[in-house]
């Protein structure tokens, strides 16, 4: 555990009697129940007048320190922590008095990323259930040291100076709605060294790690820096990029409405759907036979309206739709979320008195998925549709049995037209970070943690840049030097392929796992946790405690064993392939057997085809009948591999290849 000597001290400059006093505001991060990181010197800032004087004092010392404000009104000092613990207090005075209270000191850490690490402890919109064992860890989670702060959604095109939120004491009530990724990485940090745990949660599902970067080092990357200079002129002359979408979009939807019988007629009331399949709605359409599916699917269902019902103003809700639909009843369009960025939006459209009538009523969505799970996926109670004035009358339920059939394949679709950069959603560039991490800058952090890479799996050679550059752009921002940045691999996640092949899931991982080079990075492996029919696997715990392996070790200096083995070298021996790993802890092991099930093996073709592999001390030795001068190996090369490598710690080995197929090289004896 690191506690460093605590030396009180202050970089402000003197109060003058003569300085006038001014109205002090704080940022939401600093405030009630917050905790301070120990053992460096933490800034503390807030607003008044330009040019007016704060005072500061605190409990644990007995002196008081003034502050002059700059001429944009902004004032900001650095102090060095007390001792871990607390409570503490602090008081800010300028025209009016702000005193902080419950303050503690311990380990402060910023969690980011995708849904993934959005996906609380408890129930939240769009999943069934939370985490595993779900009652016992709410009951459980009493940890009033363990402080919570959630950012509230935002996007924004320039550096926000604040955001929304407030501090909570860790609880049953305040960790149902909490991140739980981040809440067990905390907890294991908090029952280790018995120290207050502070937890800056700062997330968004479906977003790319681009919209967590800043446009300033966006423009950097050759990929980016077109993109952002097109925003800017976006921006600035708004009218003729959002009449030019508009007139795509229209261009678009003929071309999806003449696609024939998979598309024209589909949402017509006497259309013939006979001869379609049948889902169980709502859930992810993986789940229920269209796995590795990406595209678009149609989805129809005949309901009976009561006569009662005539004439009425009706609601009708889906629950949450991955990624865009549009949805009709009896023909008539009546919603749909067209843009990327809305999949976790529960759908709720209003239906016109006019479209429905008394007996048989059809209701048509196109659904239309880009990425990752698909379809209509909430909670049975987020289907149905209803008088919008109740008046007692029981909505009707729409989970059930649906009439579905597929309609194109995104590779075979038309590409959807873009909407124009200077449209702030939470997928354009830049937007989180101005808008959910600049806010917390420049509050004192002992390091972060990241769950993200879904979004961008598909553009891995990009990430390979992005991801470095964004890690190092907080860095940068934060100015405490190369603070610890730990992150999740992807889970195992899709059907699973009974022949080697490409995967851009894998990819993807092998990007994040390139991204350990950057200095005092962590990476936490999770290929054999992951659910195939659900991108949010419940199994969150783990991925906790993976996490906190990482900082025990390498931030705090604890000597334990903290990832599986990482792939370091081959070498070819005849018809054989030896492989070596860091990271083998106490000697590999395999599950279930010798260590085949996910190893292939190619010659020159290139062709891969499953490979015999067997341990041989901290080496793994592949070959195949069909390989007689066997070149590269690629290990979990796939989006859900059957793996069972590890080292005796219980670490799963990270997937890998050998080939870069760029022009491999070996070394043959």
């Amino acid at each position: 555990m690191i506690c460093k000597k605590v030396i009180f001290g202050l970089v402000l400059v003197a109060v003058t009697s003569a300085a006038a006093l001014a109205d002090v505001r704080l940022p939401a991060v600093i405030g009630d129940n917050m905790v301070l990181q120990q053992g460096v010197k933490v800034p503390i800032w807030g607003w008044a007048e330009p040019n007016a004087q704060i005072m500061v004092s605190v409990s644990w010392h007995s002196m008081r320190w003034g502050v002059t404000a700059d001429k944009d009104g902004k004032w900001v000092f650095k102090m060095n922590s007390p001792a871990p613990g607390g409570p503490y207090e602090m008081t800010i005075t300028g025209n009016n008095t702000v005193t902080i209270k419950n303050i503690l000191v311990g380990e402060v850490w910023v969690c980011s990323g995708q849904s993934n690490m959005e996906f609380s402890v408890g129930a939240m919109q769009g999943w069934k259930t939370g985490v595993f064992d779900v009652g016992q860890e709410i009951a459980a989670a009493d940890y009033p040291k363990i402080r919570l702060f959630t950012v509230q959604k935002m996007v924004a095109d320039t550096p926000q100076s604040d955001c929304v939120g407030d501090w909570q004491l860790c609880s049953p009530q305040t960790v149902r709605g909490f991140s739980a990724v981040a809440y067990y990485f905390g907890r294991e940090l908090h029952q280790k060294f018995n120290v207050p745990v502070g937890l800056i949660h700062t997330s968004w599902g479906g977003t790319p790690a681009e919209a967590w970067t800043s446009t300033r080092v966006l423009k950097t990357l050759a990929d980016y820096k077109g993109v952002i200079e097109d925003m800017e002129q976006a921006r600035a002359n708004p009218e003729p990029s959002q009449k030019k979408f508009e007139q795509q979009m229209v261009e678009w939807q003929k071309k999806i409405d003449i696609s024939g019988p998979n598309g024209k007629g589909c949402a017509d009331v006497n259309y013939d759907d006979s001869g379609w399949e049948q889902m169980e709605l709502p859930q992810y359409w993986e789940q229920a036979g269209l796995a590795d599916f990406d595209g678009m699917v149609w989805f129809r269902k005949d309901i009976e309206i009561p006569q009662s019902w005539a004439g009425k103003e009706l609601i009708l809700e889906l629950g949450p739709i991955d990624d865009m639909d549009v949805t009709w009843v009896n023909g008539i369009r009546v919603g749909g979320f067209e843009t990327p960025g809305h999949w976790q939006a529960a759908r709720k459209y209003k239906i016109a008195p006019t479209v429905i009538r008394p007996g048989r009523n059809v209701i048509a969505v196109r659904v239309l998925d880009t990425g990752g799970g698909g379809g209509i996926y909430g909670s049975p109670e987020q289907m149905k549709i209803g008088p919008a004035e109740a008046a007692g009358e029981a909505a009707i339920s729409l989970a059930g049995r649906w009439q579905y059939k597929k309609s194109y394949d995104l590779k075979s679709m038309p590409p959807q037209p873009r909407p124009p950069l200077f449209v702030n959603n939470p997928n354009t560039p830049a937007s989180l970070y101005n808008g959910m991490l600049a806010p917390l800058i420049p509050y004192g952090i002992q390091g972060a943690i990241w769950y993200q890479g879904e979004s961008n799996a598909g553009r891995a050679y990009q990430y390979r840049r992005l991801f470095p550059a964004m890690i190092q752009n907080w860095r940068d921002d934060w100015g405490e030097g190369d603070f610890p940045f730990l992150f999740v691999q992807l889970a195992n996640f899709m059907a699973a392929k009974p022949d080697p092949s490409d995967s851009e899931w894998a990819e993807l991982r092998e990007a994040q796992m390139m991204t350990l080079a950057l200095p005092n990075t962590g990476m936490a492996v999770i290929i054999d946790i992951g659910d195939a029919n659900d991108i949010h696997p419940k199994n969150k715990q783990d991925v906790g405690k993976r996490l906190a392996l990482w900082a025990l070790a390498k931030t705090y200096g604890k000597e334990m064993v903290y990832s599986g083995p990482i792939y370091k070298s081959m070498k070819v021996e005849g018809r054989n392939i030896v492989l070596h790993f860091d990271h083998v802890g106490g000697g590999l092991v395999a599950k279930e057997g010798e260590p085949s099930k996910s190893f292939a093996v190619a010659g020159a073709d290139r062709k891969f085809v499953w490979a015999d592999a067997r341990i041989d001390g901290d080496t793994v030795v592949v070959s195949g009948d069909k390989v007689p001068e066997p070149v590269a190996v690629r290990y979990a090369w796939a989006d859900n591999p059957v793996c069972n490598l590890y080292n005796k710690e219980g670490l799963p080995a990270s997937p890998f290849r050998t080939d870069d197929w760029s022009g491999v090289t070996v070394d043959r004896k």
